[in-house]
C-alpha cells in the first residue's frame, strides 16, 4: 500500500469528474500508470478523487475523448503552501520579525541594582562592571557568568567584603557587604604589656600604663614591659596597659632557590567556538575547524536562552581555548643569590608584622648543590615584642 502522504511534498489536487462511463475513465488512468485514491461517489455521474501534482499533465490528455468533465476542488501540499508563503511573504515576515526582535530583547541585559553600597563604593562597582562589559543593552550570551563576575567585583573593589550576584529575567541584582562597617568599641580588661621574645628595646610608644623598662636594655621573654598598675602604695589604679615596644630581633633564614625551573604558561594564543546546545546536541555556529593547539586549557561559558520571562531548554556555550606551552627559567648564580635574598625578605617581614622593618641583613653561607643555590642569611630587624597578658587576681595580691 502506497503511503501517500510522502505525495505532501509533491502536492496533492482533488479533482471531481462528472459524465457517462466514469468506471472506464478510472480505468484507463490505472492503465496509464495515474495512480488515485480517497475516490467518493456521489451520485451515478459524479465522483471525485485526489491525484498527485506531478500527473495532471498527462491526466489532462486523457481527459479528452472520454466524455468526462473535470474540475479542480482543492490544492494542497508543499508547492501550494510555498505559494501561499510568498502571496503573504510581507506578513510572515513581519510575525518572523517581531520573534526575533522579542528573543533578542528578552535576553539583553536591561537593567543593574546594586544594594548595600553607599555611593562611593556603588560608583567604584559599577565602573567596574562596565570594564567587565556588563551593561544596559549588552546580550546575556556574551557576559561572564556570575560566579566569575562575583569573584572579579571581590578581588578588584577593596571597599567590599562580599557581593551577591543574581540575574533575575533581564535584571542584574548585586548586594553588597561592605568593608568600612562602624567597628564595635571592644571593652578591654584589666593588663600588662609582656615581651613577646628576647630583644634589645629601641623605641616605645606608652598610651596607657606604667613603663617599666629603658631604651637599648636587653629584655627577654615574658619579661613585664607595662605595667597596668599605676600610682604609689595605697593611690594604686589598675588600667588596661596600651602601646608598642619595638625591639632590636634577630633571624636567621635558609632558602633554596633552583637555578633551572620548568613550568607551563599562557602564550598569549587563544581560539572561541560557540555552539548552540540542545540536551546533549550541541550544534557549531562559530568558530569551525579543529583545534590546532596541543596544550591548551578550556573556560566554559554558558548562557540560557530566554523568550520573555521563560527560560528555554537551549543554551549558547562559548569556549576559550588558551594555549600553553612549557617555559624553562634559568637563573645564573647571581641571580639566584638575588632571587634567595627577596624570598627570605619577604619571609622575614611577613613574620615581623606591619610595625616591623629590617634593619640590616648578612649572608652567612652559600652554596650550589644538585642544581640549587642553598643560602643562609642574617636578619636584624625592628619589630614590636609588645602582647597582651590579663592582669589576674593573684597578681594583685
Amino acid at each position: 500500500m502506497k503511503n501517500h502522504w510522502i505525495e505532501f511534498f509533491s502536492g496533492i489536487v482533488t479533482v471531481k469528474a462528472t459524465g457517462k462511463g466514469l468506471e472506464r475513465f478510472l480505468n484507463q488512468l490505472l492503465r496509464n500508470n495515474i495512480l488515485i485514491w480517497n475516490v467518493k461517489k456521489h451520485g451515478p455521474k459524479s465522483i471525485t478523487f485526489q491525484m498527485s501534482l506531478r500527473k495532471v499533465k498527462r491526466f489532462r490528455h486523457l481527459v479528452r475523448g472520454s466524455g468526462c468533465k473535470i474540475e479542480f476542488q482543492r490544492r494542497a501540499g508543499a508547492p501550494f503552501l510555498y505559494k501561499r508563503m510568498l502571496k503573504n511573504s510581507g506578513f510572515l515576515a513581519g510575525i518572523f520579525l517581531f520573534i526575533g526582535l522579542v528573543f533578542v530583547l528578552s535576553n539583553m541585559v536591561w537593567g543593574i541594582e546594586i544594594k548595600g553600597a553607599n555611593p562611593a563604593t556603588e560608583y567604584k562597582i559599577r565602573k567596574q562592571l562596565d570594564k567587565m562589559d556588563i551593561k544596559i543593552g549588552k546580550l546575556q550570551f556574551f557576559t561572564k557568568e556570575l560566579d566569575v563576575i562575583q569573584e572579579e567585583l571581590t578581588n578588584s573593589i577593596n571597599a567590599i567584603t562580599w557581593v551577591g550576584v543574581e540575574l533575575k529575567g533581564t535584571t542584574y541584582h548585586f548586594q553588597v557587604v561592605e568593608k568600612n562597617e562602624p567597628k564595635q568599641v571592644q571593652k578591654t580588661s584589666a593588663q600588662n604589656l609582656v615581651a613577646t621574645k628576647t630583644a634589645t628595646v629601641v623605641d616605645y610608644f606608652v598610651e596607657e600604663g606604667e613603663k617599666v623598662f629603658t631604651v637599648n636594655q636587653v629584655v627577654k621573654k615574658g619579661q613585664l614591659l607595662v605595667s597596668g598598675t599605676i600610682g604609689k602604695e595605697e593611690n594604686t589604679k589598675i588600667v588596661s596597659a596600651k602601646g608598642k615596644v619595638w625591639g632590636e630581633t634577630w633571624f636567621t633564614s635558609k632558602v633554596t632557590v633552583p637555578i633551572n625551573t620548568t613550568f607551563q604558561v599562557f602564550n598569549g594564543n587563544e581560539k572561541q567556538k560557540h555552539y548552540l546546545s540542545v540536551g546533549k546536541v550541541n550544534v557549531p555556529i562559530w568558530g569551525f575547524g579543529k583545534m590546532e593547539y596541543k596544550n591548551y586549557v578550556v573556560e566554559e561559558n554558558k548562557q540560557y536562552v530566554k523568550f520573555l520571562k521563560w527560560e528555554l531548554p537551549i543554551t549558547i556555550v562559548n569556549k576559550t581555548y588558551r594555549e600553553k606551552e612549557e617555559v624553562t627559567r634559568t637563573y645564573s648564580k647571581k641571580e639566584a643569590i638575588k632571587k634567595g635574598k627577596e624570598m627570605a625578605r619577604k619571609d622575614v617581614l611577613n613574620k615581623i608584622g606591619e610595625d616591623g622593618k629590617i634593619k640590616e641583613e648578612k649572608v652567612l653561607h652559600q652554596s650550589i648543590k644538585n642544581g640549587k643555590v642553598i643560602l643562609n642569611i642574617d636578619f636584624t630587624t625592628i619589630e614590636n615584642i609588645a602582647k597582651v597578658q590579663p592582669i589576674t587576681q593573684g597578681d594583685l595580691e
